[in-house]
């Protein structure tokens, strides 16, 4: 009995574990490397298939729900539906493309990993590059495909709801941002991998999970950014005043709450700031 135990002790026990050295700020390197394209070329399509996806049910809910269109008030998939759709297809897309870009399909994600230092500049700006064009692209093909609903519809733009302030549109973005990328931080930290490696874990389903609850609170207040690409995808091929006006809370949102949460896991929860002075103190 007691060999029994003391095997299964060994068997869930924790694997040794090194934190990873961290990305490189600026890595030329990368330019010379397949791998690098590859990747940009992956979170392009994924963009692309997120907007055209998502914007197209945003689109076909409020037509469903449209009385003067002899639709029904009462039909469609709903906000549920809709925040389905937009959770659904982030937990597809980050599980096929995880293993070649990352899966960040948002820059608000990619700004977050960046300040960890858990991918360089370059990486980070190019992808945020083609991010942006894949949501263009993306909400180019709905409007292409549905141009009447999709000009009638305000185009799945995000925008802030009448009765709410600037303040709380952008408190709402902040919040909403830093639960998604708080989740794809622990859902993807090594350490805990290595520590709970009897526990499998599939990160794509909580980050999955944690966009589609988002969703639910604050597609009522505005219609739910929480990335960039996204909300500027929309905001170019929909091209109105109000969306244009509305569309720093979309930036500025999701980057500050993308910051906090980077901050939060790597030197609160994983003491990073702690390491550091440690490292500081035992060299001086």
């Amino acid at each position: 009995m007691t060999k029994d135990v003391e095997h299964a002790a060994q068997e869930f026990s924790a694997k040794d574990y090194h934190d990873p050295p961290p990305a490189p700020l600026v890595d030329f390197n990368e330019l010379t490397k397949w791998s690098f394209y590859r990747a940009m070329i992956a979170e392009f399509i994924a963009t692309l298939l997120f907007l055209y996806v998502t914007i197209l049910t945003v689109i076909g809910y409020k037509h469903q729900t449209d009385t003067l269109a002899s639709g029904d008030q009462c039909g469609g998939v709903g906000i549920l539906g809709i925040a389905w759709a937009f959770g659904g297809m982030i937990f597809i897309l980050v599980y096929c493309t995880a293993g070649i870009s990352g899966g960040h399909i948002n820059p608000a994600v990619t700004l977050g990993l960046f300040l960890a230092r858990k991918v360089s500049l370059i990486r980070a700006v190019m992808y945020m590059v083609a991010q942006s064009l894949g949501a263009i692209c993306g909400v180019g093909l709905v409007k292409a495909f549905q141009k009447s609903y999709f000009n009638r519809y305000g185009g799945g733009a995000n925008q802030l709801a009448e009765g709410y302030n600037t303040g709380v549109g952008l408190s709402a973005e902040i919040i909403g941002t830093f639960v998604l990328v708080y989740t794809v931080f622990s859902a993807t930290d090594p350490k805990r991998s290595a520590r709970d490696s009897h526990v499998p874990v599939l990160a794509p389903l909580p980050i999955g999970f944690a966009v589609f609850m988002v969703h639910l609170a604050t597609i009522p207040i505005t219609g739910t950014g929480i990335n960039p690409a996204r909300s500027f995808g929309a905001a170019v091929i929909y091209n109105q005043e109000k969306v244009w006006d509305d569309q720093w809370i979309f930036w500025v949102g999701p980057f500050v709450g993308a910051a906090i949460a980077a901050f939060y896991h790597q030197f609160i929860l994983r003491a990073g700031a702690i390491k550091a002075l440690g490292s500081f103190r035992s060299n001086a």
